[in-house]
């Protein structure tokens, strides 16, 4: 494929593409490309291109292999294994992070993103040295742990000389990889596929016969190569043959087979015992070619054939040859070939490796592989390997000669496919374990786990009845277990909401749960309030579920937050806190839910902990602060393949009233969540358009969209959708309507008791009254809410008393109100607001020019987020370990901060800032 003078035959743009990452890592700049194509189309000589001119810089290299899929960053520990020496320069808990994870050292399971910040750190602490370059060859075959790791690194890669190129088969559409950079390699053209075919044939070849090659093969350069191999030159020159019918990379494949079937029996089985060891360790390859006696010139022969490269390690010439040789053996010579790899791999050092290779040489069942197997899967777990446990529960039970034992660990390895992301396995492993004589209990738990998979697959009512069902199964037999499932129950029916059906019978049966273990849980404590609350009324409820808040803001309450945080559930402490108008406990379990998922490096539930803080903040009028966590959220979501949680930004949307965006944004979220049958996001969608309808003036609309929020009782909303009715009725003319929302809305209060519920109810029931009356309400909302964290909330107020005063013609008083309630909102970006402020205060007859919202800086998001963690005095690595970054991309931000807002040190960041900026830093 190389012409001495030309380089890569045919790939001359490919080639250009590739130099240039090379000149921006030696620039000093980030560079990621995905390379895609078939089979044999030449993504591994472009790789061996790039790394050809890779002069000066350091080499990490690592490649997938069919066999090891399953063995937990295994591909991670080959592209770092250079860099082990330097694992001691990382901050502590990557370090324990990254060496857990390699089997280094036993800890609790790592975060597989806390993983994937402390290669990113690695990555950066090579490169500082000089520019490093990564290439991962045939990506489809990574572990699936380590595919994700590698894919957010790649994506927080920014200001370090990194060059990060995976290649991977262009039918595999592998999402990790989605939104990167990608260059799809495609066929030769005619005139180089017909040179390389020329070049690769001896002798004279028929000008049909190359024609139809070169067709057929559609440029691939591996099947020029491959296919006329084996066929002889009279074949060749007279035309009489044809390549095989069928895809092409098995047509390819068949070559190799040929090949492979057409040396010495013992090169073969030598073939066959490197195909096995995916490792490529040749100390281990020659161990068991040694017990299986095969002489050193089995080895050479492979070598002479060209199909294997023997060097510090074993590489084939193509994965496809590694495939070939491996189905040319038949199922007995496999077997032998696992089982001289197990004897050959030492116990101790891989213990992991060995037993897949006991599984492999099995028979038939095999309960002490079994029982080796299952420990395998409990020190995949210890290292976060979530996929790599579920893969050794799965062949343990399939190798599990007791159909008892073997129901259970067929239980044991759906729940690990479950938490792995693999619904459909885990569906199919329960459909095993009900093969054999399961206890009630395990059935129930075959019942829990089928429910958990209906609610993944579809978030919302079909979920409810398994849920219950699967819980009164386990009530006499595990009452924890029970407890938890009914919350699950709860809060699926709380998700389909209108859309769905089973919020009754779940509520009567919650309500009708025995008692949990003493003392009670703070999900018990939860799980009652909830009960009561739907039984009993909200006035009922509230103690209940005060107390269950108090439970998760205990100091021993770390792992009860982060169990139910990852579900987003409505019967969360997060959601269940504003329900109760308690804005301090929202504030402190949200921010302590962000600290925890920070420090743990949990990207899966962090997306959700940056939603409940975004909306902690949107309600303290920190709009800025928001908008950052939401762009933070809605990016490590898309970085671990998960939906970006809609709730708080059409609440955001909705507040700062730009009309087009929020109206976009809000019939988004619920085509979304019609599609889902999540009917709880049509009421929240309900309240956010009452919100920008009010804010605008279509005080119609505005009732229209309150009584979509108010005819469901959704948690979390329904008492502000009240508020928003009461003020919609009102000026819209439709005062009964007003009154009764109004007489909800204060008995909710009440019962609440706390500044912010007795605020909004004194301004609501303010716009029902008259005279005194109206101006102590007015008066008592502007104080209470003083009081509370609900900075948009008392705003609200100052501008309805404003109105009010100027409508009782006390012109000077409606004008400091006004003011008031003016710069808020053009303070924080509540621009519809905003406008009907200043329309007020024009009518007062005071000119007032429209503001530009916003601090009118330059900043993007996530430089506004970096300088305000500068501001409060963390350093680089902090700031990075908190926002998932390089401490180098971290200092490449501050530049660029200091250069917008012309300062020159970190100090005079906290005064540079606006306050809309600094507000209320995430923790």
């Amino acid at each position: 494929m190389m012409d001495p003078a030309l380089g890569l035959r045919g790939r001359h743009g490919e080639c250009d593409v590739l130099d240039g990452l090379l000149l921006k890592a030696r620039a000093g700049q980030s560079a990621v490309l995905v390379l895609r194509g078939e089979a044999g189309i030449g993504k591994s000589a472009l790789l061996d291109h790039l790394l050809g001119r890779a002069a000066g810089c350091r080499v990490a290299r690592a490649a997938g292999s069919e066999s090891e899929m399953e063995l937990a960053f295994a591909g991670l520990h080959q592209l770092c294994l250079p860099f082990l020496d330097r694992l001691d320069r990382l901050p502590a808990p990557q370090h324990d992070a990254l060496v857990t994870a390699f089997g280094l050292s036993a800890g609790r399971p790592p975060e597989r993103f806390l993983v994937g910040l402390a290669v990113l750190s690695l990555l950066a602490d090579v490169a500082a040295d000089r520019p490093l370059v990564c290439v991962v060859d045939d990506a489809q075959w990574l572990d699936q742990v380590s595919l994700q790791v590698l894919a957010f690194v790649a994506r927080r890669l920014a200001a370090e000389p990194v060059a990060m190129v995976f290649a991977v088969r262009d039918l595999d559409a592998h999402l990790e990889l989605a939104g990167l950079a990608e260059l799809t390699v495609g066929g030769l053209s005619d005139a180089d596929a017909r040179a390389l075919l020329d070049s690769a044939v001896p002798g004279r070849l028929d000008e049909h016969v190359r024609d139809r090659i070169v067709a057929e093969t559609r440029g691939n350069p591996l099947a020029l190569l491959e296919l006329p191999r084996g066929v002889t030159a009279a074949e060749l020159a007279g035309g009489f043959w044809r390549p095989d019918a069928g895809p092409l990379p098995g047509r390819i494949e068949h070559s190799f087979l040929r090949r492979v079937r057409s040396l010495p029996p013992t090169t073969q089985r030598f073939l066959l015992v490197a195909a096995a060891e995916p490792v490529g360790d040749v100390s281990l390859l020659l161990r068991a070619t040694t017990l299986l006696e095969l002489g050193a010139d089995a080895a050479g022969a492979a070598e002479t054939a060209g199909l294997i490269e023997l060097g510090a390690r074993v590489r084939f010439r193509h994965p496809l040859v590694r495939s070939a040789a491996y189905r040319a053996a038949g199922s007995g010579d496999r077997r032998e070939v696992h089982r001289a790899l197990a004897e050959a791999t030492d116990p101790d050092a891989d213990p992991d490796r060995r037993a897949w290779h006991r599984a492999q040489a099995a028979a038939g069942p095999d309960e002490a592989v079994a029982a080796e197997l299952e420990r395998s899967a409990g020190r995949a777990q210890s290292r976060g390997g979530v996929a790599a446990a579920a893969a050794f529960l799965e062949r343990a039970a399939e190798l599990t000669p007791d159909p008892v034992r073997r129901g259970v660990r067929a239980i044991a390895a759906a729940r690990a496919k479950l938490r792995a992301g693999a619904p459909d396995t885990a569906h199919a492993l329960l459909a095993t374990a009900q093969l054999g004589p399961l206890d009630e209990l395990h059935r129930a738990q075959v019942a829990r786990l089928r429910a958990q998979i209906t609610s993944v697959r579809r978030r919302g009512g079909d979920a409810v009845a398994q849920l219950l069902d699967a819980a009164r199964r386990l009530e006499p037999l595990d009452r924890a277990a029970a407890r938890e499932t009914y919350l699950e129950a709860l809060g699926a029916a709380f998700f389909a909401g209108r859309l769905g059906t089973g919020l009754p019978a779940a509520a009567a049966a919650a309500r009708a749960v025995p008692s949990g273990p003493r003392p009670p849980r703070p999900t018990d404590l939860l799980l009652d309030g909830v009960a009561t609350r739907l039984a009993d009324g909200y006035a009922a409820g509230v103690p209940a579920l005060t107390r269950a808040l108090q439970a998760f803001r205990g100091d021993d309450a770390d792992d009860a937050v982060m169990s139910w945080l990852w579900l987003a559930c409505p019967v969360a402490p997060e959601p269940i806190a504003p329900d109760l108008w308690d804005d301090d406990a929202w504030h402190d379990l949200a921010t302590r839910a962000v600290r925890l998922a920070r420090g743990a490096g949990a990207l899966t539930v962090l997306p959700v902990a940056l939603s409940y803080r975004a909306g902690v903040h949107l309600h303290a009028g920190e709009f800025a602060a928001a908008a950052t966590l939401i762009e933070e959220s809605e990016a490590i979501a898309a970085a671990t393949g998960n939906p970006p949680l809609r709730y708080t930004p059409i609440l955001l949307a909705a507040w700062r009233g730009d009309e087009t965006a929020a109206r976009a944004a809000i019939d988004a979220a619920v085509h979304e969540a019609e599609a889902r049958g999540e009917g709880r996001a049509l009421g929240l969608a309900g309240y956010a358009t009452a919100v920008l309808d009010n804010g605008l003036g279509h005080y119609g609309a505005a009732l229209a969209a309150a009584r979509t929020a108010c005819d469901y009782e959704d948690l979390g909303f329904y008492g502000w959708s009240l508020a928003e009715l009461v003020e919609a009725a009102v000026r819209a003319g439709a005062p009964a309507e007003a009154g009764a929302a109004l007489e909800l809305l204060l008995e909710r209060a009440g019962s609440s008791g706390t500044d912010w519920a007795l605020g909004v109810g004194a301004r609501s029931a303010a716009l029902l009254a008259d005279g005194e009356r109206a101006d102590a309400l007015y008066r008592e909302a502007i104080e209470r809410l003083g009081r509370s964290r609900a900075a948009v909330q008392q705003a609200r107020a100052r501008l309805l008393y404003g109105e009010w005063l100027r409508r009782e013609n006390r012109r000077a008083s409606a004008r400091e109100q006004l003011r008031a309630a003016h710069e808020t909102f053009a303070r924080i970006g509540a621009e519809a607001f905003a406008e009907r402020a200043r329309r007020e205060l024009q009518a007062t007859g005071e000119t007032v020019h429209r503001r530009s919202t916003g601090s009118g800086l330059a900043l993007t998001t996530q430089e506004a987020q970096i300088a305000r963690l500068a501001g409060d005095g963390l350093t680089n690595p902090e700031i990075g370990a908190q926002l998932f970054i390089s401490p180098h991309t971290v200092e490449w931000h501050l530049r660029k901060v200091f250069a917008k807002l012309d300062i020159s040190s970190r100090r005079q960041l906290r005064t540079a800032l606006p306050a809309g900026v600094r507000a209320g830093a995430p923790v």
